[in-house]
C-alpha cells in the first residue's frame, strides 16, 4: 500500500550502480527513464486538489457548497474511485483517495467540472466563465504522510478563516471520521501527526 518512489531526484548525486538500479526500476514499472513519475497506471493513494479560476469564490454559499460536495463524490464512487477524506470550500476542495489508475480519476474529474461549470455559470447569469483552474495531485508516501494529510484536509476550513474549529465546518468528513472513531481519537491523530507547514508553496493564503 505504501509504495516508495523510484528515487531518481538526486539523480546527479547517485553512483553509477545506484542510477543503473533506479533506472532499471523505473523502466520495469513503465515510468521513463529520469522524469519524475506522476501516478498515472499506478495503484495508490493521492492527494487532489481542485481549485477555482483565479481561486475566486465561485462555489459559495450552503447550497452550492453541499450540491458540489455530493456531484464530486457521487462522481468518485459512480467511477469506483474510493476516498478517504475530503473538503470542499468556496476556492477549492481536497479529496484524498484512493486510484487504481490516476487517469480514471482525472477523466472522471474531467467530466464532472465541465457539468458542473455549466451549471453553476447558468445559475449565476455567467455563461462562458471559466470556472476551474486546475487539480493538482500528490502521491501519499506512507502511513505517516497518510494521516497527517487527514489532518490537513480537516484542519483547511480553519486555515483558511472560515471557521474557527475543524468540528463546524459541515463540507469535510471530519464528522464521518468523529462518528467512527470518537473525539478522543481524533484528539490522538492531531497529535500524532501534526499539519506543521503542510501545504507551504502550493496551498492558497
Amino acid at each position: 500500500m505504501w509504495e516508495k518512489e523510484i528515487p531518481l531526484y538526486d539523480y546527479r548525486r547517485m553512483t553509477a550502480e545506484e542510477r543503473e538500479w533506479g533506472v532499471l526500476c523505473r523502466k520495469e514499472q513503465g515510468y521513463p527513464r529520469h522524469s519524475p513519475p506522476h501516478g498515472m497506471q499506478v495503484e495508490a493513494n493521492f492527494l487532489i486538489t481542485a481549485a477555482c479560476f483565479e481561486h475566486k469564490s465561485i462555489v459559495d454559499g450552503p447550497k452550492l457548497l453541499s450540491w458540489l460536495q455530493e456531484e464530486i463524490l457521487s462522481a468518485l464512487v459512480e467511477g469506483s474511485v474510493e476516498y478517504h477524506a475530503y473538503v470542499f470550500q468556496p476556492t477549492h476542495y481536497h479529496v484524498l483517495l484512493h486510484a487504481l489508475d490516476l487517469a480514471i480519476v482525472s477523466e472522471i474529474l474531467r467530466k464532472k467540472h465541465s457539468d458542473l461549470a455549466t451549471k453553476v455559470n447558468g445559475q449565476q447569469d455567467a455563461r462562458g466563465r471559466r470556472v476551474w483552474y486546475r487539480y493538482s495531485d500528490r502521491r501519499i508516501r506512507d502511513e505517516r504522510h497518510f494521516w497527517t494529510t487527514v489532518n490537513y484536509i480537516h484542519f483547511n476550513p480553519v486555515k483558511h478563516g472560515y471557521v474557527d474549529t475543524m468540528s463546524v465546518w459541515p463540507w469535510s468528513s471530519w464528522r464521518l471520521y468523529l462518528e467512527e472513531h470518537g473525539q478522543q481519537w481524533l484528539e490522538e491523530l492531531w497529535v500524532g501527526f501534526p499539519v506543521a507547514n503542510y501545504g507551504k508553496g502550493w496551498d492558497w493564503k
